[in-house]
């Protein structure tokens, strides 16, 4: 949206047609205001009213923030197995499997523990999903459903607070790699990484900016250069893992060490191997909000389950096997546990091959930021300034704050991380309980959504001055729980479990508190889409 279509839906917000009094045709003044580009549609201004005649809000509505139109939509199957292809196969994925491994559980225990989390994890990306394919708005929309529209700022900003800084820890962690693989390369660079500049070495601030430029251009030209890049670095991903893991096979003899020499028995078994598989669910507690951010732009209902389901089961259990293999393999050759595939990378002896294995690893950890930890804070930032950030601004925005926390420093104080991201993550269980009991459970998939955009009293998503109390009843008690889990010593065995608690109670009590008897109602938002692709 260009500044005159902002300045035009201001002065309709007064009560006038930019072009002055008497001006609007018909079908401007029934709120669908469309230009025709090649076979596409766009917003050459706003949509200026609703259906039942409520103006739409530019503190509520840009292009980037306006629900997609059905067709044009390019998100396949492919495009949403690949977005799973990267993610599962992440470092910080690999470093809690094998710690599955560290604790006692042997091959067929850890296999058994990611498809527990998996079978219920292709259940909750389905229902999350046909929400953004339902109504075509991203989350920090979404969220407006449930929480009203401004309540919405507290789940997206929850959401894309959690994303900002671990996008700038995953991006000090790629760029270790690529000190790794610039060393390797360059036996010189050596002397740049033995200073500190503000907790990070010459050679690592190169290496960090670095990837920090590429992740903002990739993001800079939108969701559809997204989704290109998800699908090019996929089947690398998927490639240099199994290629990594018949290596280790080789190396360890052609067989492996299927649990550690102090393996667990009986009830202990038991409870870590659904403690492993909650957790799993936990990891991806993020990502089942704000899927609908994909979403909103796949073709079919058909394709985000055929997406999910060679994604999430499927391609799960394929890293669960690559798992088992490369512990295993590397305990038996030397008694070793290692933390992830980083650490074999670093052993490799040819120098070639250390290069385009740490390829890989940028361009899966690349991969892995931008769908996981980049696109929350941007839509997030755009709906708290819609006049003033389109995605491409919001995007520089959120990646100068990932930088300018300084985020290896971060990564290395355990009470940030603890106490921080551990605090701010254990509230997204309660979210996702609010707004999918809202959207399943009392409004039955009915969402109005030309009503997502106004700040109209009689609208309805206003509630009270714009925020649904009810939802803030069943958040707090709920988030309250979840903090206590997470910090409490004494309740240290449900820790594994406090998602579930969270979002279940959330959940519960929504379901109680809400106006089930309300009357909902069922409309599109194609009069005021926009292409998917703009």
């Amino acid at each position: 949206m260009d500044a005159t279509s902002t300045k035009n839906i201001h002065t309709v917000e007064a009560g006038e047609h930019p072009q002055g009094r008497g001006a609007a045709r018909a079908d401007q003044r029934r709120g669908i205001t469309l230009s025709e580009h090649t076979g596409g549609t766009t917003l050459s201004e706003p949509p200026f009213k609703t259906p039942e005649g409520h103006t739409l809000s530019a503190s509520l509505f840009n292009q980037d923030l306006a629900p997609t139109k059905m067709k044009g939509r390019r998100w396949s199957s492919y495009s949403i197995f690949t977005l799973w292809a990267n993610d599962v196969h992440s470092l910080g994925n690999y470093a809690f499997a094998i710690g599955l491994f560290a604790l006692g559980l042997g091959g067929w225990q850890i296999l058994l523990a990611l498809g527990i989390g998996a079978v219920l994890l292709f259940g909750l990306l389905n229902f999350s999903g046909f929400m953004g394919f339902k109504t075509g708005v991203p989350f920090p929309v979404m969220s407006r459903i449930s929480f009203g529209i401004k309540g919405a700022h507290i789940a997206s900003l929850l959401r894309g607070g959690v994303a900002i800084v671990w996008f700038g820890v995953q991006t000090f962690l790629a760029s270790v790699v690529l000190r790794v693989m610039l060393t390797a390369l360059f036996p010189a660079l050596k002397a740049w990484d033995t200073n500190s500049i503000l907790g990070l070495s010459t050679l690592g601030w190169l290496a960090f900016i670095a990837l920090w430029i590429v992740q903002v251009i990739i993001v800079s030209f939108g969701m559809d250069m997204i989704r290109k890049y998800e699908a090019f670095a996929g089947p690398i991903i998927l490639i240099t893992m199994a290629t990594i893991a018949i290596w280790m096979f080789m190396q360890a003899g052609g067989s492996i060490a299927w649990q550690t020499d102090r393996g667990l028995q009986g009830a202990e078994m038991w409870r870590t191997i659904f403690a492993g598989g909650a957790l799993w669910v936990a990891i991806y507690g993020t990502f089942v909000l704000n899927f609908c951010d994909f979403t909103r732009s796949a073709k079919s209902a058909k394709s985000i389950v055929r997406g999910n389901f060679w994604g999430i089961p499927i391609n799960m259990l394929l890293f669960g096997a690559i798992v088992v293999v490369i512990s295993g393999a590397q305990f038996k050759i030397d008694g070793t546990i290692i933390e992830s595939p980083a650490d074999i990378v670093q052993t490799i002896p040819n120098t070639f091959l250390l290069v385009v294995a740490c390829l890989a690893l940028l361009i899966l950890t690349v991969a892995v930021n931008l769908m996981a930890n980049f696109v929350a804070p941007v839509y997030a930032l755009t709906n708290l300034f819609p006049r003033h950030l389109n995605f491409r601004k919001a995007a520089l925005v959120s990646a100068i704050i990932g930088l300018v926390i300084l985020p290896w420093n971060l990564y290395n104080n355990p009470v940030v991380i603890v106490y921080f991201l551990g605090g701010l993550g254990a509230l997204l269980g309660p979210l996702f309980g609010v707004i999918m009991a809202d959207y399943w459970l009392i409004r039955r998939g009915k969402v109005n959504v030309p009503h997502l955009y106004t700040t109209a009293e009689g609208a309805e998503y206003h509630y009270k001055r714009g925020v649904n109390p009810r939802a803030v009843i069943a958040l707090i008690p709920a988030s309250v729980v979840a903090l206590a889990i997470a910090f409490i010593p004494a309740l240290g065995e449900l820790s594994s479990f406090s998602w579930f608690f969270a979002a279940g109670l959330a959940a519960v009590t929504y379901y109680f508190v809400a106006d089930r008897k309300a009357s909902y109602h069922d409309v599109s938002g194609e009069a005021i889409a926009v292409d998917s692709v703009h």
